[in-house]
C-alpha cells in the first residue's frame, strides 16, 4: 500500500485517534509502504487546525486544505465558515506540522476580474506553498450555486473568453513560480505531486473504503470496479449485517478500462500510452483523428505517448470525445 488518502466530506472533524486506529487498521489487511503518503483533507479553521499536531502523531504526513478564496467577501459568498486570516494562520500551523501541505483555490468566481486572480494567485504562492489545486468555479446541478444558476440569481460569472484568461494567467504564474501544471488542476514543485492522486489518473488500483466510496480493483487479472453505500447510516448497516460495506462488484470490460484510462490519463502533462490504451482497446486509436487533433495542436504525439498541449487542456472532453469517436 503505497498510499492512504483521507477524503470526502470533512475528515478532519474525526478525532486524531479515529484516523490512528484507521491506519493501524489498514496495515492488518496491507503492507505499507515505508515512505507511504498519508494524506488528510482539513477545513482551514481554528477548530480543525488545533488538531493538526495529534493528526500528524497519528501518522497522517501530508494534508490537503481546502482554502478556496484569499477574500474574505468571497469566501462568504461560497458558503465557507472560515476568514483568510483563519486560512493563512492554519496553513502555517499545518506547515509546522507536516512535511507537504496542499491547498485548493477556486477561481473564475463571481465578479472576479483577471487581474484581481493574478494578485490572489501571487499571494498564494508567496506563501511557500509547493502544491496547488486550482479549479475554475463550475456550476454543479442539485447544489446551492446550481439552484441560484437555475433561477438565474447567480449574477457576476465571467464570460467564457475572461475565464480562459484566468487559465491562461494560471499556468504563466505558477509554472513562473518552480509549479508547472502536471494535471489540468493541480500544480507541484519538485517531488511535490500527490502520489495517491496520480494512482487514480494513470488508473492504478485503489480500495474505496467509506460511505459512497468506488474502487478499482485488480482481482485474479479482471480490473474490477466496487460500489459502497452512499448514505452512512445505510453504509453502516451494511457492514454490522453483512460484514462487508461492498454492495456491487462488476468486472470492466478492456473497452470500457480503456476508455477510463483514456479519460483519466490525458489529464496529466505526461499524458496517456499509446500501447496500454490499444492493449486495453483491442484495437488502435483512429490515426485519422489523431492527425486532425495534431494538426489543430490540440494533442502531442511523441513516441508511445499522446497527451494535450495547453490549448487542447481547455477543452479537453472535445477533445477525449474526438479520440474516443470512431
Amino acid at each position: 500500500m503505497d498510499s492512504i488518502f483521507f477524503g470526502g466530506g470533512t475528515p478532519s472533524l474525526m478525532p486524531p485517534d479515529t484516523v490512528g486506529d484507521l491506519i493501524q487498521a489498514a496495515q492488518k489487511h496491507w503492507t505499507l509502504a515505508n515512505d507511504a503518503e498519508i494524506t488528510l483533507e482539513a477545513n482551514p479553521t481554528s477548530v480543525e487546525a488545533d488538531k493538526f499536531k495529534a493528526f500528524a502523531q497519528a501518522g497522517v504526513n501530508r494534508v490537503s486544505m481546502g482554502i478556496q478564496a484569499l477574500n474574505d467577501p468571497d469566501l462568504k459568498a461560497l458558503g465557507r465558515m472560515h476568514t483568510v486570516a483563519e486560512a493563512r494562520s492554519a496553513f502555517d500551523i499545518a506547515k509546522a506540522h507536516f512535511a507537504r501541505v496542499s491547498f485548493d483555490l477556486i477561481y473564475a468566481r463571481q465578479n472576479q476580474t483577471p487581474k484581481e486572480w493574478r494578485a490572489e494567485l501571487n499571494d498564494a504562492l508567496a506563501m511557500s506553498v509547493d502544491h496547488l489545486s486550482l479549479y475554475q468555479l463550475t456550476i454543479e446541478p442539485n447544489t446551492r450555486f446550481g439552484d441560484l444558476y437555475k433561477r438565474n440569481r447567480l449574477r457576476g460569472l465571467p464570460s467564457d473568453e475572461v475565464s480562459a484568461e484566468m487559465y491562461d494567467i494560471t499556468q504563466e504564474l505558477c509554472a513562473a513560480a518552480g509549479l508547472p501544471a502536471y494535471e489540468i488542476s493541480n500544480h507541484a514543485g519538485k517531488d511535490a505531486q500527490s502520489r495517491h492522486n496520480l494512482i487514480y489518473w494513470r488508473y492504478g488500483d485503489y480500495a474505496g473504503i467509506g460511505p459512497g466510496a468506488h474502487g478499482r480493483l485488480t482481482m485474479n487479472g479482471q480490473k474490477v470496479a466496487t460500489t459502497t453505500p452512499l448514505l452512512p447510516e445505510a453504509w453502516l448497516q451494511t457492514v454490522e449485517t453483512t460484514g462487508t460495506a461492498t454492495i456491487d462488484e462488476e468486472d470492466i470490460s478492456g473497452a470500457d478500462q480503456a476508455i477510463e484510462y483514456l479519460m483519466m490519463s490525458m489529464r496529466l502533462a505526461e499524458g496517456a500510452s499509446i500501447s496500454r490504451y490499444e492493449a486495453l482497446a483491442g484495437q488502435p486509436l483512429n490515426a485519422r483523428t489523431l492527425n486532425q487533433q495534431m494538426e489543430r495542436e490540440f494533442i502531442c504525439v511523441e513516441g508511445d505517448s499522446v497527451s494535450a498541449s495547453q490549448s487542447g487542456r481547455r477543452i479537453l472532453n472535445s477533445v477525449l470525445l474526438a479520440l474516443l469517436s470512431d
